[in-house]
């Protein structure tokens, strides 16, 4: 539903969203003096970027494109100075989900002052300095490229706050009929948690060169004549971002030689969902080898660490990823150890899954769901899309074979192609999922053979379409946040429902963070997703979150919030009524799963009952509670040690001090500041027991 990764406050964080595709080519008048970029999404033609020089060297941009219904439409005036910084910037237009954008900055010799729909200010010594707007077009970023160029030792402090640096990465040749050219591979550090990447033109002043074009897995933005280059391309970038993860991977995992003993500490045990302890637990060869007493002796020489006040957790599981290459760093930094993916670009995630099980890249288990969507002019083209119901049949096949426990079904799927479908899928044991297909309500879905519905808009879509409704659109969310406020959570209906779902032991992946934001979040005021753990993110990201693409206005503010409400209390009252919940996010890294737990807690479910959901239940409904899912002697030693107790205060879900994986080690406040946010604990105190004979 949203991004793969993180909301990139800078260039909309473009790399596509993962849950999706489809996209209208949008018309752009040009000019003599335009430059024209195709942006192509999983291999279809999804919008363009034009940049028009005017005289005086005045730019204006025009970037726009459709994905699963949404996008945005930015237009661009631009004014630069001798060293290519930004003077005057003013962007108009919506962003993805339909809010208006309305930005502005200027700059004189002395000060800065610039206001958007996030925030407005002013600040002074400008003269090293460059606008980093709330949202741009990748000309934008081209801007920044060439400025770092210029700037001693290339980097730039970025205005309102932060620091961006530039490297040269590889240089690669590009192809059109007979001519040929090289371009440049740049990686800029500081808009967000994690490198972006561009490739520019080669050229003998390296500080004029243009913007060639960006990729990433499904997706590119190509100087238009030259998009046939996309694929070797990004061959090149994954290479040269496999170089940097690797260096991350060697460089911040622990692997204890021998017996490791967490000391003394309370643990969760997830079956029961009950504290137990303070106990020893031990670790051998990547297992929970025994749990004993708190402090008993040690036969054996090993790594002892203390526990002592801390909560011993199985390995957290984000149930709805689209998991990219630095968001597994988040997400171990926050204690996720597996996460499911719901729907990814299939070759992009085995490449990522290969090298995060062959150490190469550090990440969580990752758990693949093979994504499934009918063709038609929305559909997301991700995953396999299919024409008929044979061909879904055959997708089913290709999943299973290769290992896959579930398919996801998306919005395009037709209606009548479900039951039999499903009927076809459990047949080789594969869980059916998805969005609830267009013209169809959640409770034909169920009735169909779904095991397991995502998005609590989705659910709630069940009691406000009518059979006209195409919620392919942006109709799924703002019909939502119009009218859920007006559905009796005692009624006739959602009773039924409620039972529906419990009868058919259907799972509900609500992803609820996702939500608060969407229907909450006034342009400008903290999100109140992220608001807990905005001073310690890069400050790009921070003025980012203040930001929202969902348009909540003075109309709606008061409906989307008291939908908002019905919502959580939808939650509650599912899990009352015995229907099991997963913790998803569809959101960023870490972070957002952290608040998923929290508002569980929030909706009025016990904060014990939230740490089995996000443990036990996890482990169970991605197909691995053999081996992983609880402090249990013989299972993976997939565990999160956390400074405090999230069965008395679920906000200590935060305090991360310690990860397992296999018994591997991690120290969040070393994998935090690899992305570039500040450590919220430190890591527990280590020492080395060494046996002196008897």
């Amino acid at each position: 539903m949203t991004s793969i990764q993180s909301p990139n406050v800078f260039f909309l964080q473009i790399f596509i969203a993962i849950c999706s595709a489809c996209l209208s080519t949008i018309s752009i008048a040009q000019t003599k003096q335009s430059t024209t970029h195709t942006i192509t999404i999983s291999g279809a033609v999804s919008g363009k970027q034009v940049v028009t020089t005017l005289p005086g060297g005045k730019v204006k941009t025009e970037f726009s494109y459709r994905d699963n219904g949404r996008g945005p439409d930015i237009f661009e005036e631009i004014a630069l100075d001798a060293k290519g910084q930004f003077v005057a910037f003013s962007a108009t237009g919506k962003s993805t989900y339909g809010a208006p954008i309305e930005e502005t900055f200027t700059r004189t010799a002395d000060k800065a002052n610039w206001k958007s729909k996030a925030d407005a200010g002013e600040v002074g010594n400008v003269a090293n300095a460059i606008y980093v707007p709330v949202e741009s077009s990748l000309e934008a970023a081209a801007i920044t490229v060439r400025a770092l160029l210029r700037a001693p030792t290339n980097k730039l402090d970025a205005i309102p706050s932060g620091q961006l640096s530039l490297a040269k990465l590889v240089d690669a040749t590009v192809i059109k009929g007979s001519q040929k050219k090289i371009v440049a591979l740049y990686s800029v550090t500081g808009f967000g948690f994690e490198p972006s990447y561009f490739w520019m033109w080669k050229t003998a002043n390296v500080s004029d060169a243009g913007l060639f074009g960006v990729v990433s897995p499904g997706f590119s933005m190509i100087e238009a004549g030259w998009e046939a280059n996309a694929n070797s391309l990004l061959k090149a970038q994954i290479t040269a971002d496999d170089i940097a993860l690797k260096k991350i991977a060697e460089t911040l995992v622990k692997k204890p030689v021998g017996v490791t003993v967490i000391r003394n500490v309370r643990y969760f045990d997830a079956e029961a969902a009950m504290m137990r302890g303070p106990s020893d637990v031990y670790v051998n060869r990547g297992k929970i080898a025994a749990i004993y007493p708190a402090n008993g002796p040690i036969r054996d020489n090993a790594t002892v660490i203390d526990g002592s006040n801390q909560t011993l957790l199985p390995g957290l599981w984000d149930m709805h990823g689209h998991i990219g290459r630095w968001d597994a760093i988040l997400h171990m930094a926050g204690g996720v150890t597996g996460v499911r993916d719901m729907g990814n670009i299939n070759d992009a995630l085995l490449d990522l899954k290969t090298k995060v099980d062959q150490g190469l890249i550090l990440g969580p288990n990752i758990v693949p769901t093979g994504f499934i969507e009918g063709d038609s002019m929305f559909a997301a083209k991700l995953g396999i899309v299919v024409k008929d119901l044979e061909a879904a049949k055959r997708a089913v096949d290709w999943y299973s074979q290769k290992g896959y426990r579930q398919v996801k079904l998306y919005n395009s799927m037709r209606p009548e192609w479900i039951a039999p479908l499903a009927a076809y899928a459990k047949e080789r044991g594969i869980r059916v999922s998805g969005h609830i297909p267009a013209f169809m309500r959640a409770e034909e879905a169920v009735r169909a053979g779904f095991d397991e519905v995502q998005h609590i808009n989705q659910l709630m879509l069940n009691f406000l379409v009518k059979k006209e409704d195409d919620t392919r659109t942006l109709l799924r969310f703002y019909l939502v946040g119009d009218n859920a406020n007006q559905i009796d959570l005692e009624g006739q209906a959602v009773n039924d429902f409620v039972k529906l779902l419990v009868d058919r032991k259907t799972a509900v992946d609500a992803t609820m963070a996702t939500f608060e934001y969407f229907y909450l979040q006034r342009q400008g005021a903290p999100n109140p997703t992220f608001k807990m753990v905005a001073n310690n993110v890069p400050p790009t990201v921070r003025r980012g979150w203040l930001s929202n693409s969902m348009d909540v206005n003075d109309k709606n503010e008061v409906p989307f919030r008291e939908s908002y409400a019905k919502l959580m209390g939808l939650v509650k009252k599912m899990h009352d009524a015995g229907v099991p919940l997963l913790a998803g996010t569809d959101e960023v890294a870490g972070f957002a799963l952290h608040r998923e737990l929290e508002l569980y807690v929030i909706a009025g479910i016990a904060p014990l009952e939230v740490l089995k959901i996000a443990t036990w239940n996890g482990a169970k409904y991605s197909q691995v509670l053999e081996r992983t899912g609880s402090i249990t002697v013989g299972k993976d030693a997939d565990l999160v040690l956390v400074d405090g107790d999230p069965s008395k205060n679920i906000a200590d879900i935060r305090k991360v001090s310690l990860v397992m994986k296999a018994g591997a080690m991690y120290e969040p406040s070393q994998l935090y500041q690899a992305v570039g946010v500040k450590p919220f604990v430190a890591a527990p105190k280590v020492s080395h027991f060494v046996t002196k004979g008897e």
